[in-house]
């Protein structure tokens, strides 16, 4: 999965044009301009004044457009293990939840769900018929959104995983 992520975006930085292209063009431009043609008209009479018209040429520079891909992942074959748990501190937990820590003191479960609860998210604590304490930091009503938000948090939580309530 890193790998592809990996792949896709350095399939999406060599999309990029570099800022070289737009110095080129605005180079090639400035070399059209002082190669601008001077025309001179031919003097017939003596008493007329000779004027000197400079012509220069315009060239329009059309930027080159980027487009942003954003890439679609597929969350159907997305892990989510089976668990009748019982909440025990908490709001209550809907279909789809993001698990990120199982402890088997329930001291230890409580003082992660207070850190996460410090830092603005609603955690919660259940415990599994295998007596662990698992903090579930987000629930939802469907796989889609878990997965998305277990994969938000990856970074931090690098073993978060997907609890589907029975």
């Amino acid at each position: 999965m890193m790998g592809f992520a990996l792949i896709v975006a350095l399939g999406m930085s060599s999309c990029k044009s570099g800022e070289s292209a737009y110095k080129k063009a605005y180079e090639k431009a400035q070399a059209q301009q002082s190669e601008a043609t001077t025309i001179t008209p031919v003097n017939t009479s003596t008493s007329e004044q000779v004027t000197e018209v400079a012509v220069t040429p315009v060239e329009t520079v059309t930027p080159v457009k980027t487009e942003t891909v954003t890439p679609v992942t597929d969350y159907s074959n997305v892990t989510v293990r089976t668990e009748d748990v019982t909440l025990v501190n908490g709001t209550g937990l809907k279909a789809y939840s993001v698990v990120v820590g199982s402890f088997n003191i329930q001291a230890n479960a409580v003082s992660l769900q207070n850190k996460l609860n410090g830092q603005g998210y609603q955690a919660q604590v259940v415990k599994s018929p295998s007596n662990m304490y698992r903090v579930i930091l987000s629930t939802h009503n469907d796989k889609v959104s878990a997965a998305q938000s277990r994969d938000k948090v990856r970074a931090t939580y690098t073993d978060a995983w997907l609890l589907y309530q029975k």
